[in-house]
């Protein structure tokens, strides 16, 4: 549905911070379907760790932050160029169940739960092969650059 062209206008990120390959499932106010395709060419894997590649934790919670991005400022009809910016400002609940190594291909998953005065509340999820990676509630804000 958005290649990773497409996605780069709804995400300020770019190498190595963009974290969305592409997204294949949009129901604009409800959820969000998107993947990450993990290599071992990631800058990341020189250091975590060596003889042991393993996607970091906190790199997997940024990729869920921003497909929850991308369908919040779809479901805004917003861009970055519009002077929006979607900043990530908590995350509750997050549970890791399974590493993710090279080679994985993360699916990525949002729904929207609430969204008041320009904070909206996710709960997302990460799996790998239908096997949950992790899982968090996510809040992202909407504010003017």
């Amino acid at each position: 549905m958005m290649d990773v062209n497409e996605i780069r206008q709804y995400l300020p990120h770019r190498y190595p911070f963009l974290l969305v390959d592409r997204v294949v499932e949009l129901n604009l106010k409800e959820s969000i379907v998107a993947y990450k395709n993990v290599t071992i060419n990631e800058p990341y894997f020189n250091g975590h760790f060596p003889n042991h590649p393993v996607m970091p934790g906190v790199l997997i919670i940024e990729a869920m932050a921003q497909a929850a991005g991308i369908l919040g400022f779809k479901t805004m009809d917003k861009t970055p160029e519009d002077g929006s910016i979607y900043y990530f400002v908590g995350s509750d609940k997050v549970r890791f169940k399974r590493p993710v190594v090279p080679g994985d291909r993360v699916q990525l998953e949002a729904k929207i739960v609430t969204e008041k005065r320009g904070i909206w509340k996710f709960d997302c999820k990460a799996t790998v092969d239908g096997e949950l990676a992790c899982s968090a509630t996510i809040l992202c804000a909407d504010r003017k650059v």
